[in-house]
């Protein structure tokens, strides 16, 4: 995720009128009389709405899920939608009850970034059941026998692979002892580790010394508090640590903080995956060598061109993958959004 994270390329409606509260939870950007009040924008009127879709993230405390629905929003807009934005924040239970609350609202399109990526079937395989067609963004349903319009999402599984190769360009002839902080239940996190160990396991292949071994993969849950709590175990069973990778920035920043606690910041290379504006800050400051990055809004924008597609009849692929791109300290010196 794991960007928990880069934390996973890897890549809809019927007029409806919601309650106050839940059109402010959306973020659309529309008051009571239907203007655009978008905070820096002119008053001007919006677009007649065509329909709803409702989208549920995986949490809205880590900024890569808001810039989707904020993303979401905005191309929606274009077309005539509204967008519902609510948050599971890491419980499958709320997310299901997220998607009932849709289906009674007979949102015109279902897209979600599951909180788990099999027990979220269940709620997926109601939508199917009440003709709501379903979309996944950024995390996939890996449950059986559901139907899913399309994937939109970060390549992962490249992410992961590009995760190595900055461990292994960190570590050099040296190699060394790294250990993986994940989150198990959420598939973009799966496609990184495995992307991760896969570049490994090849680099290894390739070399007779200077090899990398995998000692550990821990639990985070894809927060800083949990990334803190697993480096600080790590740390104490493996004292010759010589690189983390987190899954996504959240858990790389709570990691950091514990190697900073054990005095073993200046000796363990840490690698995240996001690119979230926390992260970048904290590769531009050394904190992280590196994070591959993830775009967000393409993620956004990907998801809503393929409901207007869908709406149009057209055929779809399975999925479509969005590459990241390895963000180093040369390249935040460079980025004028990084302060």
């Amino acid at each position: 995720m794991n960007h928990l994270l880069n934390w996973n390329v890897k890549p809809r409606f019927g007029a409806l009128l919601f309650s106050t509260s839940l059109l402010l939870a959306a973020g659309c950007g529309r008051n009571d009389a239907g203007m655009d009040s978008r905070p820096g924008g002119a008053t001007r009127n919006a677009p007649p709405a065509k329909g709803t879709i409702a989208l549920s993230v995986l949490t809205l405390t880590n900024p890569f899920f808001k810039q989707i629905g904020d993303s979401m929003t905005e191309e929606a807009r274009k077309h005539g939608y509204d967008v519902l934005v609510v948050s599971g924040e890491f419980d499958v239970a709320k997310q299901q009850n997220q998607v009932k609350d849709f289906i009674v609202k007979k949102a015109a399109a279902i897209v979600l970034t599951p909180c788990d990526s099999i027990a979220i079937g269940p709620a997926i395989k109601e939508a199917n059941d009440a003709g709501i067609p379903v979309f996944t963004a950024d995390i996939a349903c890996l449950a059986p026998g559901v139907k899913v319009v399309t994937h939109v999402a970060t390549d992962n599984f490249g992410g992961g692979k590009e995760a190595a190769r900055a461990v292994i360009e960190a570590l050099g002839d040296t190699g060394g002892r790294v250990a993986i902080i994940d989150h198990k239940p959420v598939e973009s996190c799966i496609l990184r580790v495995k992307g991760f160990k896969e570049a490994i396991e090849s680099h290894n292949a390739a070399r007779s010394g200077g090899k990398i071994e995998i000692v550990a993969d821990l639990p985070g849950g894809g927060v800083k508090d949990g990334g803190f709590r697993a480096a600080e175990d790590l740390l104490q069973a493996h004292p010759d640590l010589a690189a983390i990778f987190a899954i996504n920035d959240p858990s790389a920043l709570g990691a950091r903080a514990a190697m900073e606690k054990a005095g073993k910041a200046g000796q363990i290379v840490l690698v995240g995956f996001d690119g979230s504006p926390e992260g970048k800050a904290a590769v531009k400051a050394g904190k992280l060598y590196a994070s591959p990055i993830q775009f967000p809004d393409r993620i956004g924008v990907g998801t809503v061109q393929a409901i207007m597609r869908h709406f149009k009849g057209e055929a779809l692929p399975p999925e479509t993958l969005i590459p990241t791109a390895l963000y180093r300290q040369a390249d935040a010196d460079k980025d004028p959004t990084v302060k």
